[in-house]
């Protein structure tokens, strides 16, 4: 009964958000599912529509319903930029493994508090918190930029032109493919002072990770690692989850593995790489979605997203926002 009363809450909540995720990275999957190997049971819970009933496409030419969020330097180096715990691998599924396996699928809604916050943020940031899960920061005139990687369109180079220019830092996060078909990009990104986060290796879609036995999970995130461990000897600490689609087991295992789950606050519909929003309206609502401790979302296939940032970054700093790296800043409000 204790289970099910969980489930049915957590199923709510996913109700009351819209659903997003990292779609653009679809189409360089190779296999939606990978194979237990272990005794594991995978979660029995099913995919939950969004709020317009919508689902999810499978490569970045698919339509999407948007989610609306409206919807400090460090040193070049090859090693990781984060202070935190070297993620590694966990055994205990005992316990993981009796805790609620349902999809919970997180996009910001439309609907804004007094501080220009998406207003279904706390109930989630409460509730995952203690498994080093946020969706938003904590401190005051910081935001934080973030890219998803799942295939190079040919902007990435210039998103790092204009954050060198600027002397912004951001997160990439990158798949496996991502990281064998563009090394050279990824070396760039540790060169330049950048975060370099694990968006899993396999990227699994239709319930991503909420699909796969909980030691599958742990085999996937952990090839990526240990693959850019050894190509690049950095340690990568930030995950994000592929779709966006995350459980309670999947929370607690990424937090004992030592990783901070980054959601985010904002994102808006920029993935599909042929049909881009207008720069003037992407830009508009960029910057007037900001607010503090902001994880913006955005994706680096965006033709639109690379023309506006160094304009989104002129007038976010005007309005008197620092940029920063996620894990210099979590610990104090």
């Amino acid at each position: 009964m204790k289970f099910l009363k969980t489930a049915l809450i957590l199923s709510a909540m996913a109700a009351m958000v819209a659903l997003s995720g990292c779609t653009a990275c679809d189409n360089t999957n190779t296999s939606s599912s990978m194979p237990s190997t272990s005794s594991s049971s995978p979660s029995t819970s099913s995919s939950l529509p969004n709020e317009s009933g919508s689902v999810l496409p499978e490569g970045p030419s698919s339509s999407h319903s948007e989610s609306s969020a409206s919807d400090h330097s460090t040193s070049s180096s090859s090693h990781s930029t984060s202070s935190s715990t070297v993620p590694t691998l966990s055994t205990d599924f005992s316990e993981i493994g009796a805790l609620d396996g349902s999809l919970v699928k997180w996009g910001p809604g439309t609907h804004r508090d007094d501080r220009n916050r998406p207003s279904d943020l706390d109930p989630l940031q409460e509730k995952y918190e203690k498994y080093n899960c946020w969706f938003i920061g904590k401190e005051k005139g910081k935001i934080y930029l973030t890219f998803d990687e799942g295939y190079e369109n040919g902007y990435t180079e210039k998103i790092l032109d204009v954050l060198k220019d600027k002397d912004v830092k951001a997160i990439f996060f990158v798949t496996g493919h991502y990281v064998k078909s563009n090394p050279e990009l990824v070396q760039r990104m540790i060169d330049e002072g950048h975060m370099v986060g694990n968006h899993s290796d396999k990227h699994p879609v239709n319930g991503g990770y909420t699909t796969l036995p909980i030691d599958a999970v742990q085999d996937d995130v952990m090839s990526l690692h240990n693959m850019v461990k050894e190509q690049f000897d950095y340690n990568m600490s930030v995950f994000r989850y592929p779709e966006g689609a995350f459980s309670e087991q999947t929370a607690a295992l990424l937090g004992k593995m030592g990783y901070k789950q980054l959601f985010w606050s904002f994102a808006y519909n920029d993935w599909n790489a042929d049909k881009q929003p207008d720069p003037a309206e992407a830009r508009k609502k960029i910057v007037d979605s900001a607010h503090d401790g902001a994880i913006y979302l955005l994706h680096a296939v965006s033709s639109t997203n690379t023309a506006v940032l160094p304009d989104v970054i002129d007038e976010l700093r005007g309005k008197g926002y620092e940029f920063a790296l996620f894990d210099e800043s979590i610990e104090t409000n």
